[in-house]
């Protein structure tokens, strides 16, 4: 037998996970009906990805942001949950689809899609085309419509099976997982209390895209700006006592030292991904662009420099933090250099033994329906996503279990596979019916 600890509400519990867990059999009459089940609702479940693809919802598209909300909201409503879309105004965002039900069984449940996409109003990639009978282009095909189609024909496939009832789930689907809201503790504050009502959270996203991997672990992110200040002066007076370096030869002793030092850890990555200067600077209000004065027989005097930092753990990212502070401190004669760190980005969804259990039983459910194995993604292949907000709340979280098979998220040539609708929907509904059904 199998111990299982959980958290409900400050109180421990104990599932026993008998051997019936771990094995799917020809007799068990509740899953077969769910298999059935799903089977009997994939064309539906298509036909509302397809419609919720062709309704654009870029992040700041709030109309089309609530317009999808409204149609998986309706969905859910028909099968007893509580929804409510919420108003997203005090982050400068759409909202929030949330939706829950009240079951006395098992462990509390947080399901996590999203509703925006990174494709605005002005982008020409706006409708779904089929390239055949599977493969699905289309805008947010993957990344995220189809995970949330998932979730509700998982939900589905419970309801008609006679189980959704003894139940307790929560279904969260963020309007703002691809440009989030300002402050982001607003933004992110329904998902967090969601999680710390929860015991295990399941994540919809489309992970590596291979529906053969489950994401157990999920790097953080963080933004950072670098200023860099030097003494202007003519080009023939550079390197002397009085005049020192200059602003550009700064920032790449900075640059190039985080690459020395830092560029071989694992799981670790930090990306300068813009970079303006010169004798002065004048940035775009939204930070993207800007422009620079500077002449080749004039020393350099600012430069700033913007990136992201990835780390798979909040030990990882403050080691990381506090090196590049060092070396930044270092500087080059009669130069100044500061590095800032931009508040509330997305934590990392660190590797625990719970993520990994529960991969585990995933993985075990696959195997038992004949979908094969399922490993886990390398953390440096799963980008920073929603689930990442539950790593401090929930004992077991996984992700990645959305539409799969496809390629080209967040290009306008991103596919997803329509086959693996019904197979994730499966093995979803199986694992939740087992969670709950075990003995205790």
């Amino acid at each position: 037998m199998i111990i299982l600890k959980f958290k409900f509400k400050n109180l421990l519990f104990f599932i026993s996970f008998c051997v019936s867990f771990f094995g799917f059999t020809q007799n068990n009459r509740v899953e077969r009906k769910i298999i059935k089940a799903v089977d009997q609702h994939t064309e539906n479940a298509i036909n509302l990805l397809k419609t919720s693809v062709n309704i654009n919802s870029g992040t700041m598209n709030f109309e089309g942001v609530k317009e999808v909300g409204s149609l998986f909201q309706n969905e859910l409503d028909k099968l007893g949950f509580k929804t409510e879309l919420t108003d997203g105004k005090a982050y400068g965002r759409a909202g929030h689809l949330i939706a829950s039900r009240k079951g006395e069984k098992g462990p509390k449940f947080l399901l996590i899609g999203h509703l925006d996409t990174v494709f605005e109003l002005e982008s020409p990639f706006q409708h779904y085309t089929m390239l055949n009978d599977s493969i699905m282009k289309g805008p947010g095909v993957a990344d995220m419509k189809g995970g949330n189609v998932i979730i509700v024909l998982a939900m589905q496939a419970l309801k008609d099976a006679g189980v959704l009832d003894a139940m307790s789930i929560q279904i969260v689907m963020t309007g703002d997982e691809e440009k989030s809201g300002d402050p982001i503790a607003l933004s992110k504050k329904d998902l967090i209390d969601a999680a710390k009502r929860a015991n295990i959270a399941l994540g919809f996203e489309n992970g590596d895209n291979n529906p053969k991997t489950v994401v157990v672990s999920r790097r953080g992110s963080e933004d950072w700006q670098l200023k860099v200040s030097g003494n202007p002066a003519h080009s023939s007076q550079i390197f002397t006592k009085d005049i020192g370096a200059g602003a550009i030869y700064e920032v790449s002793r900075i640059l190039n030292e985080f690459y020395v030092e830092l560029a071989k850890e694992k799981d670790l990555t930090f990306n300068p991904g813009f970079i303006i200067g010169g004798t002065s600077l004048k940035l775009d209000a939204d930070g993207t662009g800007g422009q620079a004065f500077g002449k080749t027989n004039v020393v350099s005097q600012e430069v700033s420099v913007k990136g992201d930092l990835r780390a798979v753990s909040s030990e990882q990212l403050t080691r990381v933090k506090s090196t590049m502070k060092r070396i930044v401190s270092e500087n080059y004669p009669h130069t100044t250099a500061e590095i800032s760190f931009r508040e509330g980005g997305y934590p990392p969804l660190s590797l625990t033994d719970g993520n990994t259990k529960l991969l585990s039983y995933y993985n075990t459910v696959s195997q038992d329906l004949g979908f094969g194995s399922v490993n886990a993604v390398n953390p440096r292949d799963a980008g920073a996503a929603d689930i990442s907000f539950t790593s401090e709340y929930v004992d077991m979280a996984i992700d990645g279990i959305g539409l799969t098979g496809g390629d080209g998220d967040h290009t306008i040539n991103e596919t997803g596979n329509l086959n693996t609708v019904a197979t994730q929907a499966k093995i979803t509904a199986v694992l939740l019916y087992r969670l709950v059904h075990s003995k205790l």
